[in-house]
This record gives structure tokens, sequence and C-alpha cells, in this order.
């Protein structure tokens, strides 16, 4: 099966979503539930609902306050995407539901980097399929296809709202710790899925580029592009490769390059999205 097929399994993306949401529902139920912590996004929202009201569970109210969310993703992006992100909606709200946990950790601060940490790599599990964790994922997702709003903004401008309105009721501790978590659970999910993602652009300036580049070819079977440069001062033309790799590759490419020419000058860039053969595919929900 190639990788492309293998990535748009149902196999793969069910096994994804269910791992990503017994995190997350064990991160809310474990720890935030019992601080009192407002998560962000529609779940955040149930949470507040039943800390004021007594109402159902946040679980259950999280399923009922997506329903009208999902209708609108059914409609506006795509039958699988809203079926997969449904599963990951209903498993996270059963599993908040039904399963009883506590995580020993009562102190304030501790439990929410400790929630944010855990619901953040859930969430970025679950966000490495081609679904969502249902709520406001749907809805930044259809504002990035519609109108190139980014993600991060659509769900900061929610939570500032959110956390607004949360000031009114809930304690000012209570507040700055939920603001913690979600800040940390944006920086963990961001994290998770650079892991999957994080990509090295190496730049090469040497007196031997063909030959480092057919090495790069033969020994290691990535490709190379040599661009066209001149020297700022000499004005001498010189070539310079380009090449992309993964980070276990970083150090054989390190070998190759000084071991053929160790004159030559050695650059090497993070970078977190690299489309095209050889590497990952754009994602179509």
């Amino acid at each position: 099966m190639r990788n492309r097929d293998f990535y748009y399994s149902v196999v793969w993306n069910l096994l994804l979503i269910t791992a990503g949401s017994c995190i997350f529902a064990i991160s809310l139920k474990g720890l935030a539930t019992p601080q009192q912590f407002v998560p962000g996004g529609v779940f955040g929202f149930a949470s507040l609902l039943y800390y004021q009201t007594g109402w159902l569970d946040p679980g259950t109210l999280n399923l009922i306050l997506n329903i009208p969310i999902f209708i609108f993703g059914y409609l506006k992006i795509s039958k699988r995407f809203v079926l997969y992100s449904l599963y990951a909606t209903v498993l996270t709200s059963l599993l908040y539901t039904f399963v009883d946990i506590t995580i020993p950790i009562h102190n304030q601060l501790y439990a929410a980097v400790a929630a944010g940490a855990l619901s953040g790599f859930g969430a970025g599990i679950i966000l490495r399929s081609v679904g969502s964790g249902g709520g406001m994922d749907i809805i930044a997702i259809y504002l990035l296809q519609k109108y190139n709003i980014g993600v991060g903004k659509t769900s900061f401008g929610y939570n500032l709202v959110l956390y607004m309105f949360t000031a009114t009721y809930m304690l000012p501790d209570i507040v700055v710790a939920s603001i913690i978590m979600v800040f940390i659970t944006a920086a963990t999910i961001e994290y998770t899925l650079s892991l999957f993602n994080q990509r090295k652009v190496v730049f090469i300036i040497s007196q031997d580029t063909e030959g480092i580049a057919k090495r790069i070819m033969s020994e290691m079977h990535r490709g190379a592009t040599i661009l066209k440069g001149y020297g700022a001062y000499t004005g001498a033309e010189k070539n310079v490769l380009m090449s992309v790799i993964n980070n276990i590759q970083l150090k054989k490419l390190e070998e190759i390059v000084f071991t053929t020419d160790p004159g030559a000058l050695f650059i090497v860039e993070n970078t977190f999205s690299v489309l095209g053969t050889g590497f990952g595919q754009r994602k179509r929900y």
C-alpha cells in the first residue's frame, strides 16, 4: 500500500483518533474538571455551563452543543471530515462521562501544566488524522478554506471571548489557571504536529557541489538542487546546493559534505511544511 493510501485509510485514521481522544478525555476528567478549569473550545463552554448550572455533565453538554456545528461542517466542508470528527467528539464525550479517573495532582499550577500538556498531546494526535476534535476545529477549518483566516486566529478569538465571559462567573485564580492550561495545550499541539513534520533545509556552498550532489543521490537517495549565486565581495560565481532531509539524515549529510570538501560552508534551517514527492502530501479534508 502506498504511503498516501495508508495516510487516508480508515484503520489508520480511527487509530489516531481513538488514541488521541482517550488521552484528551483523561486530561479533562482527571485534571481539568477536579480543579474546575475551563478548557478552550466548545468543551470549555460546556464545562462553564456545568459549573454554573449543574446540568448534565460537560461530556454530554459538549455532544449537544456540537450538533449544529456538525451539520454546518457536513454542508460546508466534507462528509469524511465530519464523520471522523463526529467519531472523535462522541468518543471523547463518552469516555469523559463514563470513565471515572482522577489524577492526584492538587497544586493548581501543576494541574494546569499537566492538563495542558496531556490535552495538547491528545489533540495533536487527533489532528494528525483527516478529522478533528470537533467543535471550533470545524469552524476554524471552514474559515481557513473559505477566507484564509488562520486556525490559530479563530481559536484565539473564540477563547478570548470565552474567558472574558468566564471571568464574570469564576474566581480570577481559576480563570488564570485555565488560560495557562489552554496556552500549554496550544504549544503542545504545535510540538506534537512538528514531531511528524519537521525537516531540515540544507544549503551547501562548496567548490565541488556536483560531487556532493552525486553522493547525496547515490548514498542517501535524496534529491538536490544546484542554485547559481555570486560572492558579494568578489563577484565570483558560486554554486549553492540545496537539499531537504529529515533529522536522522543530518549527520550523514554533514559527513558527506566535509569528507568531499573540508572547506565547504554548511547551513541548516528547520522547516515544518514540506509537501511533494518523497515528503508529505497536502491534506485533503
